[in-house]
């Protein structure tokens, strides 16, 4: 043939960056690579079983084999609260997904950002009862921020780019992403960055600058302001802009459950944890208050008690990013929207220039705080029966390892010592289920702590019965090198609901003897079962005893650590309001209320 001629012959235009063709479950991974996911939790099954095959290729994701896809959840639930990433928990379909559902309502309650991809049966199956189908999208509608269904693999790169997107902006939280496996296993072009369309999702960040003045000059007129500081200001990162208003402002301050850490438990302007089980000066310093300047808090009943009779005197400033929870349980009289990272700064700008012809004065409120803090001092008695006092073992957990440390608490009287006797300087260093209140957060979650951050000393404080929920993730943790610490608090019962059967029901302990701890079968023996699993065990009776195993498990980074620290079932929490009355009957001992007078 003629050069001439072959010349002639048309040619396509060249393409310089062919998208490449990937699977569905290829797209997958490549795109959680791409959104620099570095750790991912999860247990494979059929379903989901496409996706697995390429992970398996992955140098940039490390994947961690759960027991258990609740521990799957509560592990990416750790990750995200010690680290501020976005945490990622992968299950295959029906019950995989379904033994995600707890984790997902405990990050939903506690404003967590995770993401959680679940496998789902063949798309021409779905609606059919097909071997172990579940309807995961509508199962977690009221739990999620979003949920995506995906049935083309060409959306997955979008539904996955776009739930990260969610889960870690605005106020945080889970977004589920279910892949029917024929989308897994179709092959389609990759492109990357895909387009992210959310019509309607547009977090407002920046708070409206009137707000902003109107709240300033409250604060400047008040005699008795209160900084009622939520978990938002961990989760916006604005514990230094929290500490710059509150010297500006010279307010009391105080830290919710889900707060700690947000301001320093040193600072000479905290006072506790106000709520159900918070400081004296904490709970009457809300009730006596002129005006509460609540800051990404949501008025839990928890914190207020009998809504109807909180702070009765006081004005409301309300920050959230979240439009929803203002004015959900009480009113503001000044709302405001916006990213408190943000809206703290204008708001110190705001207050300087209103303070600068006001002169406020605070100091009658000071000496009245002053005086509640010297009275009414966090404290506990040692136990009648000669067995170790719980306080005591957490308070000494807090000391030996001090601020750097992580600690993870399980839900119960274990939960409310940890977060009462343990001081935090530092945001992020106190992971909880508060919302929810998830028995078996602990263990799963300080994993996911500790691979977030593997040179902090990462605990579990758990209780005899939260451990026995999740205590199966201490296999990952042996297998994967995840040296946790676990101090199990065993008082050999539901020592939360014990303490309620005390005060309220006469003493009838209605099924929550656990038979694990002092002069019991000991089933399970905790010492036996993680050895078993691994780990050094370590069971101490005696007070004598405690720092030297709380130096042995920090000086242990080879395997996980299990403290069975045997301790007596009769300590109960205090201070307590009694639930359904005001907070002005919290009580610091059994029977004993401060002497306090309250205007008719």
């Amino acid at each position: 043939m003629p050069a001439e001629t072959v010349a002639a012959v048309p040619r396509p235009p060249a393409r310089t960056a062919a998208a490449p063709v990937l699977t569905g479950a290829q797209a997958v991974v490549r795109s959680l690579e791409l959104l620099g996911v570095t750790d991912v939790f999860g247990l494979p099954g059929g379903a989901i079983l496409p996706v697995y095959d390429p992970l398996m290729d992955s140098s940039d994701l490390r994947h961690i084999l759960v027991r258990h896809e609740q521990g799957a959840g509560h592990a990416a639930e750790g990750y995200a609260a010690a680290s501020n990433k976005v945490g990622v928990a992968i299950a295959t379909s029906g019950p995989g997904a379904t033994n995600l559902v707890t984790a997902i309502a405990d990050a939903y309650m506690d404003s967590v950002p995770i993401v959680c991809i679940t496998g789902q049966v063949f798309s021409n199956l779905m609606g059919t009862d097909a071997f172990q189908e579940a309807d995961i999208v509508g199962i977690t509608m009221p739990i999620t921020k979003h949920s995506f269904l995906v049935k083309d693999a060409a959306e997955i790169p979008g539904a996955i780019a776009a739930a990260f997107e969610i889960a870690g902006t605005g106020r945080p939280g889970p977004v589920l992403v279910d892949i029917t496996k024929d989308a897994q296993q179709a092959e389609v072009p990759f492109v990357w960055p895909p387009k992210i369309d959310l019509p309607g999702y547009r977090p407002v960040t920046k708070a409206h600058g009137k707000q902003i003045q109107a709240a300033a000059q409250l604060i400047a007129a008040a005699k008795k302001p209160v900084l009622y500081v939520g978990g938002g200001v961990i989760r916006a990162q604005a514990s230094d802009e929290l500490r710059a208003l509150a010297e500006s402002t010279g307010a009391p301050v105080v830290t919710t459950l889900m707060a700690r850490g947000a301001f320093p438990d040193s600072h000479p302007q905290h006072l506790g944890m106000p709520g159900m089980h918070g400081t004296v000066p904490a709970v009457l310093a809300l009730q006596e208050a002129d005006l509460l300047v609540s800051l990404g808090a949501r008025f839990d009943d928890r914190v207020t008690g009998k809504a109807a009779l909180f702070a009765p005197h006081a004005q409301v400033v309300h920050v959230d990013i979240d439009p929803a929870e203002i004015s959900k349980i009480r009113t503001a009289d000044v709302p405001i929207v916006g990213d408190l990272k943000e809206v703290l700064v204008d708001l110190d700008v705001a207050f300087r220039q209103a303070a600068a012809s006001t002169s406020p004065d605070i100091a009658e409120w000071w000496s009245f705080l002053d005086g509640l803090r010297d009275e009414f001092p966090l404290g506990y008695t040692q136990p009648s029966d000669g067995l170790m006092s719980p306080q005591y073992v957490i308070q000494r957990i807090g000391e030996l390892t001090g601020p750097e440390g992580v600690y993870a608490a399980g839900v119960g009287q274990h939960q409310m010592w940890a977060a009462q006797f343990i001081k935090y300087e530092r945001p992020n260093a106190w992971l909880n289920s508060g919302g929810a209140g998830t028995m078996g957060y602990s263990v799963p979650a300080a994993m996911g702590a500790k691979v977030a951050q593997p040179d902090r000393h990462v605990w579990a404080i758990d209780g005899d019965g939260c451990f026995q929920m999740t205590n199966q993730e201490l296999a990952t943790c042996a297998i994967n090198k995840i040296p946790i610490k676990v101090a199990i608090i065993n008082n050999s019962s539901l020592g939360m609901v014990r303490q309620w059967q005390t005060l309220f029901y006469d003493g009838r302990y209605s099924h929550t003897d656990l038979n694990t701890g002092h002069d019991t079968i000991r089933i399970p023996d905790f010492v036996k079962l993680a050895e078993a699993y691994g780990c050094l065990a370590i069971r101490v009776e005696k007070e004598e005893d405690v720092d030297a195993a709380i130096q042995t498990a920090l000086e242990t980074n080879d395997r996980p650590v299990v403290i069975d620290f045997v301790v007596s079932a009769d300590a109960m929490v205090w201070p307590m309001v009694p639930q359904g009355v005001s907070n002005s009957y919290v009580q610091y001992a059994r029977d004993h209320a401060p002497a306090f007078e309250q205007e008719d």
